[in-house]
């Protein structure tokens, strides 16, 4: 194993295989829930769902017991930016937000992707889907500025442009991460602001969560009671999206999202 510096793990492609194979798992439980977030559901019950899809795909979820962790999904809802418990008590309404965050390791590789929903039918309001729409498009935004010889400061520059370009604001506590041997590797943190001539230089084999988190309001955050979630302290909607993403022969390889075409040699 190749490393970049004492801290940034770089893999392998059998390792990125591995990450991949886990990583669709975990796509596959973002995918299922757009059948089940509807009115009426608790966060519980998505919960439930969520760990019988990975483990009857032979995975074990990555959150479950992590730190402590009680379930196997985050489920933040409204203003709650991540990290939320899931409970019998939370039942979804119509009009909410809900982010599902979830990760999967599969012999023994991890990975980590989120998404947040509209709960209800048909289109969301105005609002709300400027800040969906927004959040997501940052976050493919910091994507297509990976690149092999570029600086980590130019994904978390992109972000912060796409985020301005609509109106939402960043969250800049929160952050994205290494992973792939790990849920959380020490390094490279990956900022969701910055500049483009900040941060270490990226080398084929680099693997990180990349996730912007915005909000329709204040960009300040409260810690909850529970000890996990975080929240906006204006109380405004909140958005995370989030695919975990490597680097290979120069491009980036969506390695949580089952429509992209990997691409890489198989003579590597």
């Amino acid at each position: 194993m190749r490393k970049v510096s004492r801290a940034i793990r770089l893999k392998r492609l059998s390792d990125l295989r591995g990450i991949r194979a886990s990583g669709l798992v975990s796509a596959g439980v973002l995918r299922m829930m757009e059948e089940w977030i509807r009115p009426g559901v608790s966060t519980a019950e998505l919960d439930r769902l969520a760990e019988d899809y990975i483990r009857s795909h032979g995975g074990v979820p990555a959150f479950k017991g992590y730190r402590g962790f009680p379930a196997t999904i985050c489920s933040s809802v409204n203003e709650e930016i991540i990290h939320a418990i899931p409970s019998g008590r939370r039942v979804l309404r119509e009009g909410d937000v809900i982010t599902i965050d979830v990760g999967t390791v599969l012999n023994g590789y991890f990975s980590d992707t989120a998404r947040t929903y509209f709960v209800g039918e048909g289109e969301p309001p105005e609002e709300v889907g400027r800040l969906l729409e927004g959040t997501e498009s940052a976050l493919w935004a910091g994507i297509r500025r990976m690149r092999t010889g570029g600086r980590l400061g130019e994904v978390s520059a992109a972000i912060e442009e796409e985020l301005a370009r609509f109106g939402l604001t960043v969250i800049r506590e929160l952050t994205g991460h290494g992973v792939g041997f790990e849920l959380h590797e020490p390094a490279p943190v990956v900022y969701n602001f910055g500049s483009p001539d900040e941060g270490p230089v990226l080398e084929d084999g680099l693997v990180i969560a990349i996730e912007p988190m915005a909000s329709l309001g204040s960009g300040d955050i409260i810690p909850c009671s529970d000890g996990w979630t975080y929240k906006t302290r204006d109380g405004s909607l909140s958005a995370h999206f989030e695919h975990t993403v490597g680097l290979w022969q120069g491009e980036p390889v969506v390695l949580t999202d089952p429509d992209w075409e990997v691409g890489w040699s198989q003579d590597y």
